[in-house]
């Protein structure tokens, strides 16, 4: 996948890789009220508008519902994840058996936050399967961009 956002050549993630478990990290500041970043997190058919890295995400990002996401790594393949937390303007947590996603919001308190997805998978077979799951590094990297990018759009037409 090519970067198309000048903001993530300053946007990295990082990964760790152990025997039984991959877990990748980005982190960003965003300029931009939580409100703005929690709504754009939360609205899952409008993600394919925003963010490059999302084919399409069906059903609710609400607490104890299912979606189903397609995303960019793997188009052939439908997720199915569930909503398992929903700390609103702070934290989302998805996930399947496999694995399971984490976005955090800490607002600086001076008109930006600090934004991070955390997504660890793996389990007792993850050895036997590890090889055929790409990188989510650039992924986490556009994905992270594209959100910066638009919730600092948003962010400077209230101004």
């Amino acid at each position: 996948m090519a970067i198309t956002s000048s903001l993530a050549q300053y946007i990295k993630a990082t990964t760790e890789k152990k025997t039984f478990s991959r877990s990748t990290v980005v982190t960003a500041i965003i300029k931009a009220d939580p409100a703005i970043v929690w709504k754009l997190l939360t609205g899952a058919s409008d993600y394919p508008r925003w963010n490059s890295t999302v084919v399409s995400i069906d059903g609710n990002i609400a607490e104890g519902e299912q979606i189903k996401l397609i995303s960019t790594l793997d188009a052939k393949r439908t997720f199915k994840l569930k909503i398992k937390e929903m700390y609103p303007q702070k934290r989302l947590v998805w996930g399947d058996g496999q694995g399971i996603r984490i976005y955090t919001l800490v607002n600086n308190g001076d008109g930006a936050l600090t934004f991070s997805m955390n997504e660890k998978i793996g389990g007792f077979m993850f050895p036997l399967y590890s090889k055929h799951i790409p990188p989510f590094d650039r992924s986490f990297e556009q994905f992270t961009a594209d959100l910066k990018k638009e919730a600092e759009a948003i962010q400077n037409l209230k101004k």
